[in-house]
């Protein structure tokens, strides 16, 4: 494992604008709209090499699907070994590996306590 492996959080939301207005302004400062296929993003300002954080439209905070608000994404050299780890160890996937565009690949898995949790590579 990676020392320091979590590289990305997701923060779920009902209300995308309210929320962006929100954290610009605890944060003081803008968040940054991602281009990535078929998904809203917007991120704290980040560079690639040092994966930081983002919020995403589409799932919202407490949705019967997750009861959790917060989605964690550990870094992989590539999510698809650790991925096939996941179902091995007693968990199961949510959503197996995809493209997030530019922005690399991720996986959706549970583990055995039903924590949803996010594996991210850039291959």
């Amino acid at each position: 494992m990676k020392p320091n492996p979590a590289v990305w959080f997701e923060i779920y939301v009902q209300n995308l604008d309210r929320a962006k207005k929100f954290y610009e302004s605890v944060f003081q400062g803008k968040l940054e709209r991602l281009n990535s296929p078929g998904i809203e993003m917007w991120a704290f300002p980040m560079e690639m090499k040092r994966i930081g954080r983002r919020r995403r439209a589409g799932q919202d905070a407490g949705s019967s699907l997750r009861r959790q608000q917060h989605l964690v994404y550990f870094g992989c050299e590539d999510g698809s070994v650790e991925e096939g780890r996941v179902t091995k160890s007693g968990g199961r996937i949510h959503k197996n590996k995809f493209s997030i565009g530019q922005y690399g690949f991720i996986s959706l898995v549970i583990d055995t306590e039903g924590n949803m949790f996010g594996l991210h590579s850039m291959k």
